[in-house]
């Protein structure tokens, strides 16, 4: 009798362990991304920090930053560019449909109903705090003021949960060798109000940071900070630390990432509403990489974090690792439109992961 329950204790542990591995795998289907290229953007560099969202079912991109002679390592001068262009389905062409106040990047830019909000950024001398909402009526760009940041801003991230928009970071004037840490609200019930100034994460200032929303929670992870060398040139700190922000609660710290990802596409997609992914960002890895012409790129690595659990996992690879380039939820997938690939180098390419 004890030899049975023994065989049958056994049996039942591998049948478990087989459901387990089972599940696992049922789980990592479910979790894997498809990913599609869309109509690259009309310009064959592509850009850098572009503004993007959707409007009455119109992806729309705007703005950014590119070197279109030359590399920068051969003297090249960065470009900026107001121009707006829209894309009505993804099997359609691009269409240029109007331009920005002046030509931008580097700001934040979020969906919500009015249409997309445009969070300060930068252009060739200077940051800025302008604040505005770019929407589509009958065929024609439409640009509707907000009321502008405290101050300059530009490398920053940001998020809306509800109707209220939270950004965090960023850096203030194009030459600094300090980030700031700064943690701003607007809602956008009253924006008349103006913006809040919030209680800041419990860790370094940071720029190029990632920003995520889940469970109506804030996220801030990775980024870098800055210190000046002897030169007072900046230089970068990689960092990995990640936290949540829940509102009228406060900020707590979370589990580190993996690898830092500066610069990762952001707000960060959330999948199966429990988890949001981190999509490439540069490591830190490969900053002095010679000749510089032929640098690898960007990882391609896609990280995962499991709100329920604290943890991260590595959950496959993106086709290409873009960069300072925002995220925008579109036609129950999301898109990554444009950014840098390398050093210096952008890629018009647009990525549909679903």
């Amino acid at each position: 009798m004890q030899n049975c329950l023994h065989h049958a204790s056994r049996a039942l542990l591998v049948f478990l362990c087989v459901m387990m591995i089972a599940s696992e795998k049922r789980v990592s289907a479910e979790e894997a991304l498809t990913w599609n290229e869309l109509p690259s953007l009309p310009d064959s560099h592509g850009f850098a920090g572009p503004y993007a969202g959707s409007y009455n079912g119109s992806l729309l991109v705007a703005g950014g930053a590119n070197f279109p002679d030359k590399a920068p390592w051969d003297g090249g001068t960065k470009q900026w560019y107001d121009s707006v262009f829209a894309l009505s389905k993804p099997d359609a062409a691009w269409k240029r449909i109007g331009k920005l106040p002046r030509a931008m990047a580097y700001g934040v830019s979020l969906t919500t109903e009015a249409g997309i909000v445009c969070i300060g950024g930068s252009d060739m001398n200077r940051h800025y705090s302008d604040c505005f909402i770019l929407s589509v009526e009958n065929e024609e760009l439409k640009i509707t003021s907000l009321p502008a940041l405290p101050k300059p801003c530009a490398n920053f991230c940001g998020a809306i949960i509800g109707r209220t928009i939270y950004v965090a970071g960023g850096i203030e004037m194009p030459t600094v060798t300090s980030t700031l840490k700064t943690f701003l609200s607007l809602d956008l019930a009253t924006p008349n109000s103006g913006w809040r100034e919030l209680e800041p994460w419990p860790g370094p200032a940071r720029m190029l940071a990632v920003a995520a929303v889940l469970d109506n929670m804030f996220f801030l992870a990775s980024g870098t900070d800055l210190t000046g060398n002897a030169e007072g040139k900046p230089v970068r700190k990689y960092l990995r630390d990640a936290y949540c922000y829940r509102p009228n609660e406060g900020w707590k710290r979370i589990s580190d990432m993996p690898r830092p990802a500066v610069a990762a596409p952001t707000p960060a997609p959330v999948i199966q509403d429990s988890s949001f992914l981190v999509i490439s960002g540069d490591d830190g890895t490969k900053v002095d990489y010679k000749p510089i012409d032929a640098h690898p790129g960007f990882p391609k690595t896609i990280l995962a974090y499991r709100a329920r659990t604290d943890k991260w996992d590595e959950i496959g690879e993106v086709p290409l690792g873009q960069v300072t380039s925002p995220v925008v939820q579109w036609n129950d997938g999301f898109v990554i439109p444009s950014g840098e690939i390398r050093p210096g180098v952008r890629s018009p390419s647009v990525w549909f992961g679903h």
